[in-house]
């Protein structure tokens, strides 16, 4: 495994011959990136992973501390290393990092650490030329971004934020409910990450906890009677999206209980439907149980700040005496290749997997979806159609591995 001290090798001079050979750039040392590395290289195509941080997986580094997969298991595992058994059904996520450290050593991939790459553009070879750290210019013959589906926080622009004299975090920051102890805490935003802080909280010892909903959840049970629910969301992901609201709609009734009259009424709208504009379900560590019983209280959204209070959308004022935003993240491509007409309106890729944009190609997007069978899972099948996508494109201009 290669480190910062090895830095990568620059980019040819301009006008270099269209046939020379380059390596595939991945730009992310997280699961996404390191599954794309082990395809290419059991390829033969040497491909090097461009990492910001100083270690691998950096982003699973920073999560709070109980985050455990919602999927199993067997089928998070990235291709070519299993999960070792004794990580259990529900994998922590200390042993998430732990495999994606032995990951890279029983590969021997090339990580390059500490290089940020800020710009791809199109190379004059007809490759990539991405600009990075200390003014450093890499010539690829393809490239990978894999920089992550939780990229940069995501703060809305609440009036009177900066006047709160509570304290106010984004949930990227929260580790655990020990800061929280016997304080009255308000937690925005209802989705696996709200509602687990939430639940956190109260087995934490915090004295109040609410839950700040604007569109409430479809609530699923992570596993019933030992059946995984990803197992069905493998099983439908590829039916009609009316036949699965239908589907779904008596499992969930059966599995989870009314919380209509504490705040949580069942969605009007179907859970397939709701996944297809990207809101995945939230999968129940505690937080059906912790609303019963009144631990978990649920309010309106906010809707400002005034002072030392929170405004919600139903004109309640409440003044909690912290606020964690648990309001998702941005992909923040736009300054990385926001000048190659690749993204959409909403600042997502326009394709991904093994498929370039059309005025891009050798360009490849992995892991900016969310999808209900899960994300290691899908990461992982992007990896070998990438790969093979990009053996199809640059036979002739890969740099390849020594045989």
């Amino acid at each position: 495994m290669a480190d910062s001290s090895n830095p990568p090798t620059p980019a040819a001079p301009t006008g270099a011959a269209p046939t020379a050979e380059h390596p595939v750039y991945v730009v992310g040392g997280g699961p996404g990136g390191l599954s794309v590395a082990y395809e290419l290289r059991a390829r033969g195509i040497r491909a090097v992973v461009l990492e910001r941080s100083d270690r691998v997986g950096s982003s699973w580094r920073k999560h709070y501390d109980r985050l455990r997969l919602h999927t199993t298991r067997r089928m998070s595992a990235l291709p070519g290393l299993p999960m070792p058994r004794r990580f259990g059904r529900w994998v922590a996520r200390d042993d998430v990092v732990r495999y994606l450290e032995k990951y890279t050593e029983v590969h021997d991939l090339e990580i390059v650490t500490g290089v940020e790459v800020s710009r791809i553009e199109h190379a004059a070879d007809g490759g990539w030329l991405l600009h990075a750290t200390g003014g450093r210019e890499l010539t690829g013959a393809a490239v990978v971004v894999a920089t992550g589906f939780n990229h940069t926080p995501r703060i809305p622009d609440w009036a009177g934020l900066e006047s709160f004299s509570g304290e106010f975090a984004h949930a990227g920051a929260y580790r655990n409910a020990e800061p929280y102890a016997g304080r009255d805490v308000l937690v925005v935003g209802v989705g696996n990450t709200g509602a687990e802080i939430a639940v956190d909280l109260v087995e934490g010892g915090a004295s109040r906890v609410r839950l700040a909903v604007r569109t409430v959840p479809h609530i699923v049970r992570r596993s019933t009677a030992g059946w995984p629910s990803q197992y069905s969301a493998v099983l439908v992901r590829r039916l009609p999206v009316r036949l699965v609201d239908r589907l779904a709609k008596p499992v969930t009734r059966l599995g989870v209980p009314d919380l209509t009259a504490q705040g949580l009424p069942r969605p009007d709208s179907g859970l397939y439907s709701r996944v297809r504009e990207g809101a995945i379900p939230v999968q129940d560590v505690g937080l059906i149980d912790a609303v019963r019983k009144g631990k978990i209280e649920i309010v309106a959204a906010v809707d400002s700040f005034e002072g030392g209070k929170v405004v919600l959308a139903d004109g309640t004022r409440i003044e909690p005496d912290a606020v964690i935003a648990a309001t998702g993240y941005v992909r923040a491509l736009e300054g990385l290749v926001g000048d190659l007409d690749v993204l959409d309106e909403r600042g997502r890729p326009v394709v991904s997997g093994g498929r370039s944009p059309q005025n891009a190609p050798g360009l490849y997007f992995t892991g900016f979806t969310n999808p209900i069978s899960g994300m290691f899972r899908e990461l992982a099948i992007d990896a070998e159609k990438i790969a093979k996508a990009v053996v199809r494109y640059g036979a002739d201009r890969l740099a390849r591995l020594p045989e």
